[in-house]
């Protein structure tokens, strides 16, 4: 089976993948990032991948989920539904699909989750993958010592396929080869002196009524930081968390916080509870928040 990665924004191209395609874990996108989001990018590959399109399965909210709601091979949840995708890959929605030839999917911990669990059949790599998956995603649990030694090694390497298929491979085969752990150790060594930086960078935190903690990374004055981290290292102080950058400006909340930015800034798709935004719209973002944007240092 042959495998390629993606994101909601970083598509492969159809005509590059091999016969039957089953794509896992990757969101329609969305328009906040102002290059197009569903019209330019998911449609296009779905249009291009025609009847090879075997499954789309994901969790992530999106409003043009209900344009698919007649098609058996779209299996769309929120992510209130559903968590985390490798739940929602199940030995009955395998054989109902049929065989495939090619898995698209995120380069998380959860989608390669999905696609490893779909090579066995719908069979979990391990006991308690699916839930891994899920408080990995949601940030809220705590997952296992294997959840957490391949989480951290892709939060290290974020953008090395060589890695993605390592971690793919390891859970397929139901962790049956050790040696494969110790790349991905090693992978994961190099999330420390970001996690550190990115510490040193929650400290500027300034806190903003009503509830909001804000950081503002465009000076330049730090180095590599992992900004899902640094958003949940906000959340500690505030229940909304925002981090500016030279380019966008991203917030987020509690998965079970019942807040919804994308309804709040009419962005027509994805994560409820995490956006990100160009920064051109900060003023905008603060207002929705009912924050005075005058108020920032």
């Amino acid at each position: 089976m042959h495998l390629a990665f993606g994101t909601p924004r970083k598509l492969p191209k159809a005509a590059t993948l091999v016969g039957r395609v089953a794509v896992l874990d990757i969101a329609f996108a969305g328009t906040a990032g102002g290059s197009g989001g569903f019209e330019k990018i998911t449609l296009p590959f779905i249009r291009g991948l025609g009847p090879r399109l075997a499954a789309w399965v994901d969790h992530h909210d999106h409003e043009r989920h209900a344009d698919f709601a007649a098609d058996p091979r779209f299996v769309l949840a929120t992510k209130a539904q559903h968590g985390a995708c490798p739940e929602m890959i199940t030995p009955e929605l395998i054989e109902r699909t049929g065989s495939v030839d090619t898995i698209v999917c995120h380069t998380d911990f959860d989608g390669l989750a999905s696609a490893a669990k779909w090579m066995r059949g719908g069979v979990e790599p391990y006991p308690g993958c699916d839930d891994d998956a899920r408080a990995i995603d949601t940030r809220l649990g705590t997952p296992s010592r294997v959840g957490e030694r391949i989480d951290r090694a892709l939060r290290g390497r974020p953008n090395d396929p060589g890695l993605f298929g390592i971690v793919v491979r390891l859970l397929a085969d139901g962790l049956a080869d050790a040696s494969l752990w110790e790349p991905i150790d090693r992978a994961a060594e190099e999330l420390l002196p970001i996690e550190r930086e990115t510490q040193r960078a929650a400290e500027h935190y300034v806190r903003l009524p009503p509830g909001v903690a804000y950081v503002d990374l465009s000076a330049g004055e730090f180095g590599r930081v992992d900004k899902t981290l640094l958003l949940l290292l906000g959340q500690q102080r505030e229940p909304v968390s925002i981090v500016v950058d030279r380019d966008t400006v991203s917030v987020a909340a509690r998965f079970d916080s019942g807040l919804n930015f994308v309804e709040m800034l009419k962005l027509g798709g994805g994560m409820p509870t995490r956006i990100s935004v160009p920064r051109s719209r900060l003023r905008e973002v603060l207002t929705a928040l009912s924050v005075d944007p005058d108020a920032i240092p």
